[in-house]
């Protein structure tokens, strides 16, 4: 199985979400640190029984047994997971409001879009140290919420952390903003804004 994680393609440039995330930040988040994740993660499953191998195929089906693995592959299918869905939500031609039956469901959990986006931009602030922010459809309902480090809501992890089918994901670790933003996390959220891929929120809540 060594080998079989690959870094997936982005869907625009590194300089297309100027100035909202700045063209630095992202070939480094992106060659660099979402790369680590995926070298590592090989390098993990390449040390793994057998058993677990089997279960390792993938990402979805090591969440699926996340309890049994190692945190080196906890920590870096995380990674690879939560990058590859980041980079897909946002948008060069992001931005706006949301549609259709998101645009509803958020409006009937929170009463308005601003509310929901202070409720989103709070999980986001309040996640200490490293982590995500993360709004998932649990249970028929959307949840906003956080997890730790790499850690993400389709982890089973007997009993911890959120659970959920995630609709919008925001990486809030230092390496998505200090080079811009420092320590400035609000300023970061802020922008996140004026780039989300509504299109894709929406093809995931549909989905």
């Amino acid at each position: 199985m060594e080998g079989a994680f690959v870094l997936p393609k982005l869907p625009y440039s590194t300089d297309a979400l100027e100035p909202h995330i700045d063209k630095t930040t992202m070939e480094i988040h992106y060659s660099k640190h979402h790369q680590a994740y995926v070298t590592n993660l090989n390098k993990a499953i390449g040390t793994l029984d057998k058993k677990l191998i089997e279960y390792s195929n993938s990402l979805e089906t090591i969440f699926e047994k996340m309890s049994q693995f190692p945190d080196a592959v906890r920590n870096n299918a995380g990674g690879h997971y939560n990058h590859t869905l980041f980079w897909e939500l946002l948008s060069p031609a992001g931005g706006g409001l949301p549609k259709g039956k998101l645009a509803e469901a958020i409006t009937s959990s929170y009463g308005s879009f601003d509310e929901f986006k202070k409720q989103f931009a709070d999980a986001s602030m309040k996640r200490f140290g490293s982590g995500w922010a993360w709004l998932v459809v649990k249970d028929g309902k959307l949840v906003i919420g956080s997890t730790a480090n790499q850690d993400n809501p389709l982890m089973s992890l007997r009993g911890k952390g959120l659970k959920g089918r995630p609709i919008l994901a925001l990486d809030v670790w230092e390496h998505a903003y200090y080079l811009k933003n420092q320590n400035r996390r609000a300023d970061y959220i802020a922008s996140f804004w004026n780039v989300i891929n509504w299109d894709a929120a929406e093809a995931l809540f549909n989905s």
